[in-house]
C-alpha cells in the first residue's frame, strides 16, 4: 500500500513538472534554449533520468517505511491507532496515588526551610509532574458540570507551582513562602471537591 501511494505521488509530481515545462504562458529561458540548441535530445533524457531517480527514491522510502512501521492486522487495515490519546492512568489508579503525590509536593517545605533552592526546584518539578497527571485523569473522569471549577483550581495550583519555581530560582524567600501557601490552599480546595 505504501509503495502504491509513493508511486502515485511520483506520477502526479512528474505530470506537474511536465505541465510546467510545456506551459504556453511560460517563456523559455535563455539557458534552456542554449541547451536545446546544443543537445536536441538532452531535455527528454534529463527528465527521464530525474523521473527514474524519484521513482527509485520513493520505492526505497516505501520499503524502508514498511520495515520500520509495525505490521497492521488485516482487519485493522486503513484504521487509525488512537491509543496515544488515552490517559496514562485511569481515574481509579490516579485516585489511589494522588494523595501520595500531593504529600510529595508538600514535602518540598523542608527545602524551603533549609534555603536549598536548587534542590527545591528539582523536588518541585519531579513531584508536580506526577501530581499533574493524576489530577488531570481525575478531572477528566468527573461529570461535565464539575469540570470547569476543578480545571480552575487545577490551573491555580500549577500556576502557583510555576511561580514557586521562579521564586526559588530568584532566591526570593518571601515569594517562595507566599506561593507555597497558595499551593497548600489550592490542594485543600481540590481535595475537598474530588474526595
Amino acid at each position: 500500500m505504501a509503495l502504491r501511494l509513493a508511486v502515485q505521488a511520483l506520477s502526479a509530481r512528474s505530470l506537474l513538472s511536465r505541465a510546467e515545462t510545456t506551459s504556453p504562458n511560460k517563456p523559455p529561458s535563455k539557458s534552456n534554449s542554449k541547451q536545446q540548441s546544443q543537445r536536441p535530445g538532452a531535455p527528454a533524457a534529463a527528465a527521464a533520468t530525474t523521473s527514474r531517480r524519484r521513482l527509485a527514491t520513493a520505492a526505497g522510502a516505501a520499503v524502508l517505511a514498511s520495515q520500520l512501521l509495525p505490521p497492521v492486522a488485516s482487519s485493522a487495515a486503513g484504521t487509525f491507532d488512537l491509543r496515544l490519546t488515552l490517559p496514562e492512568k485511569s481515574s481509579e489508579e490516579a485516585e489511589a496515588v494522588v494523595r501520595t503525590h500531593a504529600r510529595n509536593l508538600l514535602g518540598v517545605k523542608r527545602f524551603i526551610d533549609a534555603g536549598a533552592w536548587r534542590e527545591l526546584q528539582a523536588a518541585l518539578r519531579a513531584s508536580a509532574s506526577n501530581l499533574k497527571q493524576d489530577l488531570y485523569a481525575i478531572i477528566q473522569a468527573r461529570p461535565t458540570g464539575q469540570r470547569p471549577e476543578l480545571r480552575r483550581l487545577y490551573s491555580d495550583l500549577f500556576n502557583s507551582v510555576t511561580s514557586l519555581d521562579y521564586a526559588a530560582r530568584d532566591k526570593d524567600e518571601v515569594q517562595v513562602q507566599e506561593h507555597y501557601g497558595n499551593i497548600v490552599s489550592a490542594l485543600d480546595e481540590i481535595f475537598a471537591k474530588i474526595m
